[in-house]
């Protein structure tokens, strides 16, 4: 009996079911297969989103940004390496 035998496995599937139960093994294979569908919809968004070109984006008319903007200071500390 190695490990390539169907006799093999179909004891561990059965030790398997026994310690888990059959419902919680079906929730386990739907949140399973729900993750490789949300990665694989990440996937072909990214893939279109390389092929995609840059969008400009503008200002309009009467928008106000709030923001603030400071000078950066270099201390005796910072200095690149």
């Amino acid at each position: 009996m190695g490990a390539g035998s169907w006799v093999h496995w179909v004891v561990v599937l059965l030790i398997v079911v026994l310690i888990f139960g059959t419902k919680k093994l079906r929730n386990i294979g739907a949140d399973l297969g729900g993750a490789v569908r949300g990665f694989k919809e990440g996937m072909k968004g990214a893939e279109n989103a390389d092929n995609a070109p840059p969008q400009q984006i503008t200002a309009q008319e009467g928008t106000v940004i709030e923001g603030e903007a400071r000078e950066k200071t270099v201390s005796s500390t910072d200095k690149p390496a």
